[in-house]
C-alpha cells in the first residue's frame, strides 16, 4: 500500500487511514451529516463489519493448512484487508450509534445473537473449493455494495467504501482466477468446484435480499443483478454452469430460512467467536 492509499480527499481535506492511531479514524469529522439517519448508518457499518470479520476469521484458519505457500499468503493477506475493513466499520459504528464504543468492544466484546453478519460468511470452511466459492460470492457481491457505498450521504462511510474497493477488486479477481483454475481442471478439481457452488447456492438468498445499506446507496436490486451476472460470467469461464444459461447458483435451490441480520445463526458461529474473543475476555485490561 503507498502512502497515496492512506490517504482519501474529502472537501478538501486530508484523511489518515491506517496504523498508528489509537483511533482508526483519527483526525476525521465524525459528525453525522443532516439528513442521515445515525441509525440506518451505524447498522449498515456494524452489517459490512460483522460481514467482514467473521470472514476474515475464517480465511485465519487456512494458516499453515493452505495448498501452497503462495495462496496461503494470498488468503492471509485478504483477511488481513477484511479486518482492516472491520476495524474502519466498527469505529464509524460507535460513532454513529452514540455509544462512542470502539472496534475492540465491537469485536470481542459481544455475544453471537449480536452479531449481524450474513450466515454465508459464518459457515465452516470446508475445503478449498468451498473456500474459493464462497469468497468469491462474498466478494463479487461486497465489491458491488461498496462501488454503490462510495457516493453515500455520509462522507466517512464513502471513504471507507472508496478504500475496500480497491481490496475487494484484488479479491475477487483471486478468487475468480482460482474459480476457472478448479472448474477448468481435472474431473476432480471440476466436481468439487461444482459440489462448492451447490452447498453456497442455499444461502445466496439472504445475500441478494440484504438491504441494510439500501438507504445509504447501495440498492439491493442493483447489487444482486450485478452479481447474479458476474457470478454468471465467471462460472461460465470455469465451465461450470449447468447449461448455457442456467449456474449453479441460479439453481432453485431452497433458501435455508432466517436471516443472520437479525441475529439468527448457524451453530457454527458461537465457537468461530469463543477463539476469536478467549484472549481478549479472558485479559480484558491487557495491551502489548
Amino acid at each position: 500500500m503507498t502512502d497515496e492509499d492512506l490517504y482519501v480527499d474529502g472537501d478538501g481535506a486530508r484523511w489518515a487511514f491506517g496504523t498508528g492511531f489509537t483511533d482508526p479514524l483519527h483526525g476525521i469529522d465524525q459528525a453525522v451529516p443532516d439528513g442521515v439517519d445515525a441509525a440506518d448508518l451505524a447498522a449498515c457499518c456494524l452489517a459490512l463489519g460483522d460481514d467482514a470479520l467473521v470472514s476474515a476469521q475464517r480465511l485465519a484458519e487456512w494458516c499453515t493448512r493452505a495448498p501452497e505457500l503462495e495462496e496461503e499468503l494470498a488468503l492471509a493477506n485478504i483477511g488481513l484487508d477484511l479486518l482492516g475493513q472491520a476495524r474502519l466499520l466498527y469505529a464509524r459504528a460507535g460513532r454513529a450509534d452514540g455509544t462512542g464504543r470502539g472496534e475492540d468492544a465491537y469485536a470481542y466484546f459481544r455475544a453471537p445473537v449480536d452479531f449481524r453478519n450474513i450466515r454465508l460468511a459464518e459457515l465452516p470452511g470446508g475445503d478449498f473449493a468451498f473456500t474459493v466459492a464462497r469468497l468469491l460470492v462474498l466478494s463479487v457481491w461486497r465489491l458491488a455494495v461498496c462501488e454503490a457505498l462510495t457516493t453515500a450521504p455520509d462522507p466517512v462511510l464513502g471513504a471507507i467504501a472508496a478504500k475496500s474497493v480497491k481490496e475487494l477488486a484484488y479479491h475477487r479477481r483471486w478468487t475468480a482466477e482460482w474459480t476457472v483454475r478448479l472448474g477448468d481442471g481435472t474431473d476432480e478439481s471440476a466436481a468439487r468446484m461444482r459440489a462448492a457452488f451447490d452447498e453456497v447456492a442455499p444461502w445466496l438468498d439472504e445475500l441478494l435480499s440484504d438491504g441494510t445499506a439500501a438507504r445509504l446507496g447501495a440498492e439491493p436490486a442493483a447489487v444482486a443483478a450485478r452479481t447474479r451476472l458476474e457470478l454468471f460470467h465467471v462460472l461460465a469461464d470455469a465451465g461450470l454452469n449447468r447449461s448455457a444459461g442456467v449456474s449453479p447458483l441460479d439453481a432453485r435451490a431452497s433458501p435455508v430460512p432466517g436471516s443472520g441480520r437479525n441475529g439468527q445463526h448457524t451453530p457454527h458461529l458461537a465457537p468461530l467467536l469463543a477463539e476469536l474473543q478467549s484472549v481478549a475476555r479472558a485479559h480484558p485490561d491487557a495491551s502489548w
